[in-house]
């Protein structure tokens, strides 16, 4: 095989691998999902979930701000309960004091 013959021989081999590119790219390109359309439809998918992270971090937002009163007003609760507490302690010992000052009042008398 002399030169002559081996450039022809690489350029036809050459254009047979351009041109099975080319066709399998044409194959891909038809059979694919990736035509315009399907951009849209990614543009409006991709616009669809920055509104849902949006509304996601709107609603963390609202459950943190929710979350804080309800432990502000367990613990007012908390202190609310626990002075109660104190003043019935405090009520139940005066009644004692009292049925024990009345048992002594109806001993002496």
């Amino acid at each position: 095989m002399n030169r002559t013959e081996f450039v022809i021989a690489t350029s036809i081999i050459l254009l047979l691998a351009f041109g099975m590119g080319w066709l399998c790219h044409w194959l891909l390109h038809r059979f694919s999902r990736s035509a315009g359309t399907d951009l849209s439809e990614l543009d409006r998918l991709a616009q669809s979930l920055h509104e849902a992270e949006e509304m996601r971090d709107q609603a963390v937002v609202w459950l943190e701000t929710r979350e804080a009163e309800l432990t502000n007003q367990i613990s007012q609760t908390e202190a609310e309960l626990r002075a109660a507490m104190e003043g019935l302690r405090d009520a139940r010992q005066e009644a004692e004091e009292m049925r024990a000052y009345i048992e002594r009042m109806h001993a002496n008398g």
